[in-house]
């Protein structure tokens, strides 16, 4: 079986990492494997793996692109000399290029939704283009595209993403911790963090709300944004309107997320719309104690007060509580972090995935 994952740039974010987590977990077990896409921050790490990867000019979030024809025939060619099995497409753009692929060539095609879509979208009725299999990220995100695009629920697997625990379980020097928490300025602080793109679906401003309350008990507190994306003017906007513009710090996203998770105390995920949240489970890995806004698939992951706390999307104040609580209380800290990483070995491991996807291959081919 030979397989092209087809996606629309490697930056930085959920789609990106699970591409190229997948390509790597396929290669691992001897699966031929190429990625096609606009390139970007992570496909350095393809080449590390010696993962061949194909340039193309998909970049846009317009489905009928002119770019995407020039893109066709440049795929065209490829698929019909490797005589690919299957191509996976992770995005919008990605699947209508994977389907006419598909028509032309009789390659198998599937995809992974890794969200919610607007049904009553005209392009989405006229051309759904979800493939021959579809793969849902999450319990929510699998009833979206059942209820809401009637989509059969035997094409469907329910895949979640999955995490290299190892990865995220490898502890991080105390010397290397320190040092990092120095040169943030954060030595003897507690530290509430989040790792997201920064975009209004991500909530981060009820976050920056809640961190200007939470000043008022815990003083010392500091705040971790690491990411980039169009809200971050706005949001160093807003926490100087606040005054809280001394206890947040802004990072650059950053392939090695892991040095930012080994500093936070509290680890928040404050979207108001999610498939199922990569970064939480990263975090959960790593053994932080997590506060999630029950937003789509998050209930997949957190169990309120045992693998973390969840509040209501757009609750500032329901977010200071929560972290408040978990600041303030170590057993429940420890409980926390403890059971999330428990819950991600066995459920949400990258091997896991890995061999639930190669499955969806295989019964897709039949």
């Amino acid at each position: 079986m030979k397989v092209l994952i087809l996606t629309t740039h490697l930056n930085i974010g959920g789609v990106a990492s699970y591409t190229v987590n997948l390509a790597k977990g396929l290669q691992k077990r001897s699966i031929p494997v190429w990625v096609a896409s606009s390139g970007g921050d992570l496909k350095k790490v393809l080449g590390e793996h010696d993962i061949p990867h194909l340039q193309v000019s998909v970049k846009t979030k317009c489905e009928f692109h002119p770019k995407l024809c020039f893109a066709f025939f440049k795929l065209l060619t490829f698929v019909k000399e490797n005589k690919i099995d299957i191509i996976h497409a992770q995005t919008r753009t990605a699947q209508i290029l994977a389907y006419a692929l598909s028509k032309a060539t009789g390659a198998k095609f599937i995809s992974t939704c890794h969200g919610f879509f607007k049904s009553k979208r005209i392009s989405r009725r006229l051309f759904s283009a979800w493939g021959d299999s579809v793969i849902a990220i999450s319990d929510a995100v699998r009833d979206h595209l059942i209820k809401d695009f009637r989509i059969n629920h035997d094409k469907v697997f329910l895949i979640y993403n999955g995490v290299d625990t190892e990865a995220f379980s490898a502890e991080i020097s105390s010397d290397e911790e320190m040092r990092l928490k120095r040169n943030l300025g954060f030595a003897k602080c507690p530290v509430i963090g989040s790792i997201s793109r920064l975009s209004p679906v991500k909530g981060l401003k009820y976050l920056l709300f809640a961190m200007k309350d939470l000043l008022k008990s815990v003083p010392e507190a500091q705040l971790l944004l690491v990411g980039e994306g169009p809200s971050k003017d706005f949001l160093t906007g807003l926490a100087k309107k606040l005054g809280i513009e001394n206890n947040v710090f802004f990072a650059e996203s950053t392939i090695r997320i892991q040095r930012f998770l080994s500093i936070m105390d509290v680890f928040v995920f404050s979207s108001l719309e999610e498939g199922l949240g990569l970064s939480l489970l990263e975090a959960l890995a790593s053994g932080k104690s997590c506060v999630a806004s029950d937003v789509g698939g998050v209930s997949s992951i957190i169990e309120d007060g045992v693998t973390g706390i969840l509040v209501p999307p757009k609750d500032a104040h329901a977010l200071k509580e929560a972290i408040e609580r978990v600041l303030n209380d170590e057993n429940l800290r420890v409980s926390l972090a403890r059971n999330g990483r428990d819950l991600v070995k066995e459920k949400f491991s990258l091997d896991k995935m890995i061999g639930e996807v190669i499955d969806a291959y295989d019964k897709t081919r039949k």
